[in-house]
């Protein structure tokens, strides 16, 4: 069951992510959700499945995407390695450590998939410190509310059903 989340969790990101680019067309996007996606499964399901769900994730991203097949690959997978361990050894529960966390993975995606374009002489970044401050913060902003709302979710249709069986007998009295 946990195999079939990731790759629902993978799947959802990168089609966010294709239609999101394909509305901003040739502004820059300064959101990942597809590392998003990677984190949220590293937190909620190990570092087993962030490893799996990154290596699933950055794959595809660099098939969809045309670069070097394996970058986005290794980044993200070791990003949710990371990120899981990190989620298994710390309480990860809170808003601030949940942000740090996002922010985190951000940065050593960041590191990884760009250290290696530019170690390989295929690409030259001009401002990497604010475009990875910025994606880090969009990242961690975006995570962070994907995880309050996946922590909702569970129960909104309980709290529904009491709530409406509440004002159906405060109406009758």
């Amino acid at each position: 069951m946990t195999a079939v989340r990731v790759v629902a969790a993978v799947v959802v990101a990168l089609l966010l992510q294709s239609v999101l680019a394909r509305l901003a067309g040739e502004a820059a996007i300064h959101v990942d959700l597809v590392l998003v996606a990677v984190t949220w499964v590293a937190l909620r399901f190990g570092r087993v499945s962030g490893v799996l769900g990154g290596t699933l994730a950055g794959l595809a991203q660099d098939a969809l995407g045309g670069g070097v097949l394996g970058i986005g690959g290794l980044a993200k997978s070791v990003s949710g390695y990371l990120t899981g361990i990190v989620g298994t050894q710390f309480i990860v529960t809170q808003t601030v450590p949940r942000f740090l966390v996002f922010l985190g993975a951000t940065a050593v995606n960041a590191l990884i998939f760009m250290g290696l374009y530019v170690l390989l002489g295929l690409r030259h970044y001009d401002r990497p410190y604010l475009d990875v401050a910025i994606q880090g913060l969009s990242n961690a902003v975006i995570g962070v509310l994907v995880f309050e709302g996946a922590e909702l979710l569970p129960g909104a249709r309980e709290r529904w059903r009491i709530r409406r069986a509440y004002r159906g007998k405060r109406r009758f009295r």
